[in-house]
């Protein structure tokens, strides 16, 4: 079998999988369902699916658009400030997803914003993604990688990003949010003006 046809087969189970499991979590709930009913449902054994996903709640928390952001992140010209380039690669990503993704998007969200073992995970991994986002700072700017200052930036452009969901929402970022996200980004790069 050839690299190729390796990587598509992959991915092709990858994606089986869980979207076999987030149809079961919204059908049954997350509790209710077990890794051997999404095993089950995407035709793979349950170590197969433990190949793909560490755990139950990995096959809903990985995100799939963090990597595209980092690399549309480093690909800015250089020279852009930090919240630019994060600004612009956000319209990148966002623009270049089809409806089916920001659907799957939507859906996985909701999930994780509804079940609170989920949601408890999410926010640990907001850490991990200021820590992904603060080395591509880091590194578009020559700092080193631990850098205060570009931790700093990554620490609040996530936070203004999160800033557009009110208080209670639960179908995490749509893509009619964008001019929101922007916005929030705008103020930031601008130093929060208040006036």
């Amino acid at each position: 079998m050839t690299n190729g046809l390796r990587e598509r087969k992959k991915a092709k189970t990858r994606a089986a999988i869980r979207d076999h499991a987030l149809r079961l979590f919204e059908e049954r709930g997350y509790a209710a369902t077990t890794v051997d009913q999404i095993a089950d449902a995407a035709e793979v054994s349950p170590s197969t699916f433990f190949r793909y996903f560490p755990t139950k709640e990995d096959v809903i928390l990985v995100d799939d658009v963090d990597e595209v952001l980092l690399g549309a992140i480093r690909a800015q010209p250089a020279g852009i400030p930090p919240i630019e380039a994060i600004r612009r690669a956000m319209r990148e990503v966002f623009d270049a997803m089809s409806p089916a993704a920001w659907e799957f998007e939507r859906r996985r969200q909701r999930l994780v914003l509804t079940v609170p073992e989920l949601r408890m995970r999410m926010l640990q991994q907001m850490t991990e993604a200021i820590d992904l986002m603060a080395g591509v700072i880091a590194e578009r700017t020559g700092r080193p990688a631990d850098d205060f200052a570009a931790r700093v930036t990554a620490g609040a452009a996530v936070g203004a990003m999160l800033s557009v969901l009110p208080t209670g929402h639960t179908d995490g970022v749509q893509p009619a949010d964008f001019q929101r996200v922007e916005q929030a980004l705008t103020l930031l790069q601008n130093g929060l003006p208040l006036d």
